[in-house]
């Protein structure tokens, strides 16, 4: 579960990032300088130029609290390598920091990389949590609505979807992604949903995305880890069908198979106890179905156990942010050092990593 702790901790190890200017934010030390050329085709590349256009965010609101202008700013190359310029800036009007961009693919003549009709047009990337100058305030509040499934009300969302909703009218749904890390992952994957319910699916690669829910992938053994899933399935398809019976008002379950045919990139990493509840939420749908039980938690998975609970106490309940039909789901199989490791941008563009992905599909 992605609890309040979590997220302390997480915002901590951003911080001791911050500090490493010299190499976490300069592209020729840390970024990918091996991608040469891009094949758009190749799922290596296309996670690798994602999560540097995230990263390009997190270092342009860095540029803005340093006073880096000019030849002196470090945010560029995060895009320029990859033939990408910058579109727009998306602002936070509570604190005026950058927490988005919105970049344009813009192919040089001798642009040799890959075929230039299946390279993505406009990317759309959300930073996550800055505990550094004037943003760290604004990103806690924020941290603080996705645990209460409040992201949907803030004022940084709406300018987030508008700026979404500008890009597909104005170029069209094609050819256009969707990338965030940790708050931007949600940020992006709220986007994403908010699309999919009117029928635009755009593709997505959302890094270290948080999930709300008990602390279950934690637990070492696996009787006790599939016994809980178990019992929480059948408690939660249970009032699902009470309520039904009872038109209590819920419509998880309708909006849940409207979002079925949008298949987001997942990438978590297991060691990270912000997002590696996404293993489980996953693998557990497919053990179910294996038992012979796949009619109970097809209802299950697509409610919230809490928010039953407080529509049958008469209160309203937002839809929660992690449930989410299907994925493409990515898990880094490489052991961290540590958590900085675990939850940070860094992991998903390094050459040697080893991951294991697989495709959930919600039918």
């Amino acid at each position: 579960m992605a609890t309040s702790n979590d997220i302390v901790t997480a915002t901590k190890v951003q911080e001791e990032q911050n500090v490493l200017i010299s190499e976490r934010e300069i592209f020729d030390q840390c970024g990918p300088v091996h991608l040469t050329t891009i094949d758009w085709e190749n799922v290596a590349h296309r996670r690798s130029v994602a999560a540097s256009l995230v990263q390009g965010v997190y270092i342009l609101e860095r540029d803005k609290q340093e006073k880096r202008k000019g030849s002196q700013a470090l945010a560029p190359p995060w895009w320029r390598h990859f033939q990408f310029e910058l579109y727009r800036v998306l602002v936070d009007d509570v604190d005026s920091c950058i927490f988005g961009a919105i970049y344009k693919f813009a192919p040089s003549k001798s642009y040799f990389g890959g075929s230039k009709d299946n390279s993505q047009r406009f990317v759309i990337a959300f930073r996550g949590t800055l505990t550094k100058g004037d943003a760290f305030s604004r990103d806690i509040q924020l941290d603080v609505h996705i645990l209460r499934n409040g992201l949907h009300q803030t004022s940084r969302f709406e300018t987030a979807i508008q700026a979404v909703r500008h890009v597909v009218a104005t170029f069209g749904s094609s050819s256009i992604w969707l990338t965030g890390h940790s708050l931007g992952a949600a940020m992006a994957m709220l986007a994403g949903k908010t699309m999919a319910k009117t029928g635009v699916f755009l593709d997505a690669f959302l890094f270290n995305p948080p999930f709300l829910s008990a602390p279950i992938e934690r637990i070492k053994d696996k009787n006790v880890k599939h016994g809980i899933r178990f019992a929480t399935s059948v408690i939660t398809a249970g009032l699902a069908f009470a309520a039904k019976h009872k038109n209590v008002n819920n419509q998880s379950g309708d909006t849940f198979v409207a979002l079925s045919a949008w298949t987001p990139c997942l990438f978590v990493n297991p060691s990270d106890p912000i997002c590696a509840e996404y293993i489980g939420y996953f693998e557990h749908r497919e053990k179910m179905d294996t038992m012979g039980a796949g009619v109970i938690e097809k209802v299950a998975t697509q409610h919230s156990l809490g928010g039953l609970v407080l529509n049958f106490m008469g209160k309203e309940c937002d839809e929660p942010l992690h449930l989410i039909p299907s994925a493409n789901l990515t898990v880094n199989l490489t052991p961290p050092s540590d958590f900085k490791g675990a939850h940070g941008i860094h992991q998903w563009w390094k050459p040697d990593l080893l991951v294991e992905s697989k495709k959930h599909q919600f039918t």
